[in-house]
């Protein structure tokens, strides 16, 4: 706090200005407790915000490394648009989250070795409500074109790629609506064929 008529520094509770004696203003005692308070808040949320970002990439990365851990089973391969909408209904949206967990885990090993890596269930929640719901597009972007360019290494080719699904649940939602679950039926379609594939080629069809 300084003193407004000499700009001396004032010790903090003082009334007067050690150099020129003038009294000390309420509103300069009121600015500098204000002053003091966000300075210590502004250190607290950077604190919290550092604890925050080392807590989420330690989660991520635990669950994204489980999700690239072969089971030994067969991958899932029998995904119905009708089941999704009828399961996420029921549970209040809660096999929704669970379901996109099980996709980019099942695609995340089926397509280990490409360079890429479909995000999991807790980037997705997250990012999508930072971005107002974009990202979510652009996960669903990036997971069309992925199954598009693993498709040959199987054998398959698949003309429906990340724009394909991308045009369906922009320019498809005024469709009544309906463009979202094409894009998600397109989805899980090729999931579910890459996914035979790779039970197959390793023995667990």
């Amino acid at each position: 706090m300084f003193c407004s008529n000499c700009g001396t520094e004032v010790p903090e509770g003082a009334n007067n200005c050690p150099n020129c004696g003038a009294p000390i203003s309420t509103s300069a005692k009121v600015t500098n407790a204000m002053n003091n308070a966000g300075a210590a808040a502004k250190n607290l949320f950077g604190q919290a915000e550092a604890s925050l970002g080392s807590a989420f990439n330690d989660i991520r990365n635990e669950v994204n490394n489980q999700g690239n851990m072969p089971s030994g089973g067969p991958l899932k391969t029998d995904r119905t648009l009708v089941a999704y909408i009828v399961l996420t209904i029921i549970t209040c949206g809660i096999y929704g989250y669970y379901f996109l967990y099980a996709m980019a885990r099942d695609v995340n090993i089926a397509c280990e070795g490409d360079g890429e890596q479909t995000a999991g269930l807790i980037m997705f929640i997250v990012l999508s409500f930072l971005t107002c719901g974009l990202y979510a597009y652009w996960w669903y972007y990036k997971l069309g074109n992925r199954l598009a360019a693993n498709a040959p290494r199987y054998g398959l080719n698949f003309v429906e790629t990340g724009t394909t699904i991308l045009v369906w649940c922009i320019l498809g939602s005024f469709l009544c609506g309906i463009g979202p679950f094409v894009g998600m039926h397109i989805l899980m379609k090729n999931t579910n064929t890459i996914c035979a594939a790779y039970n197959r080629v390793n023995g667990l069809a």
